[in-house]
């Protein structure tokens, strides 16, 4: 699914647009019900709400685009040799500019809360910092749309981008890999979703787990517009690089490591066997 190129780029491109944008949509979409009209069971909406929109996401896309809807995945599937490198950069545009679609629609539909949510925190004005972090809770509103880091902690916080998209890599390289039984299109989707629930609920409370550049630099670029400006980016010491470049070198990790230590090893996708045991 995910190494496929086989549609003219604009089409391609059309499909990332529409899956990142619906990604997007419904991932913020949750969080947006959670921080602005105090829904219960935060954590588990949250991340139960993003595996849903990666499932659906996928569905949408699949066929069109490969479904990568995330940067780290197309570098990381480029670096592998199963994607043209001159597909890149429009693949990358394509996920940022529908992730940033998202974001101003989603503000749209929940103007009357950000307001009330405003008003009821006390924020004065959108995009205020105090001790270098913007001010309020969820960043002032502004963690509806991207990610922000429980501790000031750059390279940890690095690290657990890394760590988290390296995992998904991995999910990502094995249910698609004929060799090590992929489960069809319509599961993997499925199973994707579940990956990102896990990884969320396992390692996503330290950054929010982004795991995707253009999930988080999209709705970014969209808050700034919106009136956070450019506190968005200056906010926790700068950190919104790190939602960026954590997933990129994640994901090319992730996706070695499957090819080398479990890819190489495993027999044709026809050769009969039972795992585990040696050939008579």
């Amino acid at each position: 699914m995910w190494g496929m190129t086989g549609p003219p780029l604009r089409q391609a491109l059309i499909g990332e647009f529409l899956g990142t944008a619906l990604l997007v949509l419904l991932g913020d979409g949750v969080v947006a019900s959670v921080v602005l009209l105090g829904k219960e069971a935060d954590w588990i909406v949250i991340t139960t709400g993003w595996a849903l929109a990666v499932t659906l996401a996928i569905c949408v896309s699949g066929r069109l685009s490969g479904a990568h809807l995330n940067p780290a995945v197309t570098l990381a599937l480029a670096a592998r040799g199963e994607f043209p490198r001159g597909r890149i950069a429009p693949y990358w545009l394509a996920q940022v500019a529908g992730a940033f679609a998202a974001a101003l629609i989603l503000y749209v539909d929940y103007a009357d809360a950000f307001s009330a949510f405003e008003k009821a925190a006390g924020l004065a004005a959108r995009g205020a910092m105090s001790g270098g972090k913007l001010i309020g809770p969820a960043a002032g509103g502004a963690g509806v749309f991207a990610t922000y880091p429980a501790f000031d902690n750059p390279a940890r916080n690095l690290f657990s981008e890394f760590l988290g998209t390296a995992v998904l890599l991995m999910a990502v390289r094995a249910l698609t890999d004929p060799k090590n039984s992929a489960p069809g299109r319509a599961l993997t989707a499925v199973l994707m979703g579940l990956t990102v629930w896990s990884i969320g609920l396992s390692l996503g409370g330290l950054t929010g787990y982004a795991i995707n550049p253009a999930r988080d630099l999209g709705p970014r670029l969209a808050s700034a517009c919106l009136g956070w400006g450019t506190s968005v980016f200056r906010s926790h010491g700068w950190y919104f690089w790190v939602p960026v470049v954590g997933p990129l070198l994640g994901g090319v990790a992730g996706a070695w490591l499957y090819d080398t230590a479990i890819a190489r090893h495993l027999p044709a996708a026809d050769e009969p066997g039972t795992p585990g045991r040696e050939p008579v």
